[in-house]
């Protein structure tokens, strides 16, 4: 009698280094273990980049950010094009093994041509610690540091790591390896704490602007401004909210687009609804003023009839109208007004 063991789907198996779990299972993004799971079934054949990523359904630069990443991080090594297990020597790690001594910068935004493309990638960065207490912000960012370094510092600072994972949860995507770099340097370059960060993260996913050049723009300006605690950060993101609503009544009063603002509008309708607090039928007032005077809508025109307003202590849409009386009824007389006040406000003064 003959027998067989029928082992289903284990009948094909292939192995996964432990370290992959032991070490990297943690700070892995999905498209790292998806690539290198991929890459490990198929060994001992040739690949491509396009055919990973069509097999995953990424893009090959991804697929290429991948594969980098392992080198980096020492599980992987690239010779020629060719990659395998990184070897460690006597005395190094494999880490130190997998990436070669750093090279001069190369331009960011530079386009990797292959797969092996940035074996050679500088892993040199400046870190806070070792930097004089900065007095202004030097005037090119330094560059990004690379994935190495970014897991590096998550296994050295918990606070990093955590800040990792929870990108992720709050923006419901997983984040690349840019993107990590670009949470790290809000850290260790710009001094934004951790807590500060995340409340950025959920702030900019509130408003629909999760994307990393937003959150890196504004996490940019929130260490300009010495932003650096949590009730600063809801101070902050609470008068954003204020210039929101300010500029979205101003929208619906003027009859405006729907679109985003430009940072001169977006003051301007700040300093009329919370600045100066007019009232709804006043800044109408003011816009049909502005229109009758020049035939047209001007941001700068219109701010110089409420400016003049505030001036005058103007707080009401009779104070307004009542304003003009006096010199009608002046020009209706013997002797015209010095002063004529819609000859004033036709005045090219205030144009753009």
């Amino acid at each position: 009698m003959s027998y067989s063991i029928n082992l289903g789907s284990w009948q094909s198996i292939f192995a996964v280094p432990s370290d992959v779990v032991d070490k990297h299972l943690k700070l892995a993004g999905g498209a790292q273990l998806k690539v290198l799971l991929w890459v490990l079934r198929h060994a001992g054949s040739p690949f491509e980049a396009e055919a990973v990523g069509e097999a995953l359904n990424m893009h090959p630069a991804d697929v290429k950010d991948a594969m980098q990443y392992w080198v980096e991080t020492g599980l992987l090594a690239v010779s020629g094009g060719t990659f395998s297990p990184a070897q460690t020597g006597p005395g190094r790690s494999s880490r130190e093994e997998a990436v070669p001594a750093a090279q001069p910068a190369a331009p960011q935004g530079s386009p990797v041509s292959s797969i092996a493309q940035g074996e050679n990638r500088p892993t040199a960065v400046t870190q806070r610690a070792s930097e004089p207490p900065k007095a202004s912000r030097p005037l090119s960012r330094p560059q990004k540091p690379d994935s190495l370094f970014v897991v590096k510092r998550a296994q050295e600072d918990s606070d990093i790591a955590f800040l990792l994972q929870e990108a992720q949860v709050i923006l419901g995507k997983t984040i690349s390896n840019g993107d990590s770099a670009t949470l790290l340097m809000l850290h260790d370059t710009d001094g934004l704490p951790v807590d500060v960060i995340l409340m950025l993260l959920q702030y900019a996913s509130s408003i629909g602007k999760g994307n990393m050049r937003y959150i890196e723009k504004t996490g940019i300006r929130w260490s300009d401004e010495g932003i650096d605690s949590l009730e600063l950060a809801e101070r902050k993101i609470r008068q954003l909210d204020q210039s929101q609503k300010a500029w979205s009544a101003v929208q619906r009063l003027l009859g405006l687009e729907r679109r985003s603002p430009t940072a001169k509008e977006a003051q301007f309708a700040d300093r009329w609804i919370n600045e100066w607090r007019f009232s709804e039928d006043l800044i109408r007032e003011a816009y049909e003023r502005n229109v009758d005077a020049k035939g047209k809508f001007s941001f700068p025109y219109m701010n110089s009839i409420l400016e003049r307003w505030k001036k005058e202590g103007v707080e009401t849409l009779e104070q307004a109208q009542n304003e003009k009386k006096p010199f009608q009824e002046a020009a209706g007389g013997e002797q015209a007004p010095s002063y004529d006040l819609e000859a004033y406000e036709r005045s090219s003064i205030f144009d753009d």
